[in-house]
């Protein structure tokens, strides 16, 4: 599913982000990256979505290479993976029903499968009853949980969560903790980049730490001990 091999990535000729890693991800698994400020997980998140390339190295997704694609063909790419972030990022004049559906509609859907699809999405998230709800409307984690649901609309195969629960309190980052378990068990891959040692910890999932850009630890049901 996922594969870096020999990555490194140097900004300004000085900044190592990255250093010579090797990383192999299977289809399905939940892997939780972790480490301190600076150790290089937000960097690993740009170079799996396209956002960034390798300085060496290559970052395969799914068997897409995806240091090698041209930018036309990113948006395919990106059709295949859900990615969630800290910031929510959602339209704030769009309800929520809105907001999936206009992330199906740029990329092509046609409007009977946007009919079917958006609804489906809400009740996996479970905020069905909130569709027409706008964002401002909703709590952080509601508003978390539509960007999940807006994420699967495609039926990725692989959901990044970048920080995902960064912003919310206990109880709303336990509610993410446990849909992004939901959608593991559905049969997605799940990589989860946390600084939360508590939840990193319940998980009793695969981590992997990086440090200063290196991979310090590989543990298949591992702890965030940093």
């Amino acid at each position: 599913m996922i594969e870096l091999r020999n990555v490194t990535k140097v900004y300004n000729k000085q900044t190592t982000a990255l250093d010579r890693v090797d990383l192999l991800i299977g289809k399905g698994e939940f892997v939780s990256v972790v480490g301190a400020s600076g150790a290089g997980k937000s960097t690993m998140i740009k170079l799996l979505i396209g956002e960034e390339k390798p300085t060496d190295g290559d970052v395969v997704v799914d068997e897409w290479c995806v240091n090698n694609l041209k930018k036309r063909r990113l948006p395919a790419f990106r059709r295949e993976i859900g990615v969630v972030f800290q910031n929510y990022r959602l339209l704030p004049k769009k309800t929520a029903h809105e907001n999936l559906a206009f992330a199906m509609e740029v990329s092509g859907a046609k409007k009977k499968e946007i009919q079917e699809c958006v609804p489906q999405m809400l009740d996996i998230v479970g905020l069905l009853n909130k569709s027409e709800s706008f964002p401002v409307q909703l709590s952080g984690g509601e508003q978390q949980r539509i960007a999940i649901a807006r994420a699967l609309v495609h039926e990725p195969k692989l959901l990044i969560a970048d920080e995902p629960t960064g912003n919310l309190d206990t109880f709303a980052t336990w509610d993410i903790i446990k849909l992004l378990l939901k959608i593991n068990e559905l049969g997605t891959t799940v990589v989860l980049a946390s600084h939360d040692k508590e939840v990193v910890n319940a998980l009793n999932k695969r981590v992997v730490t990086l440090e200063k850009g290196a991979v310090i630890r590989d543990q298949e049901h591992g702890k965030y001990v940093i």
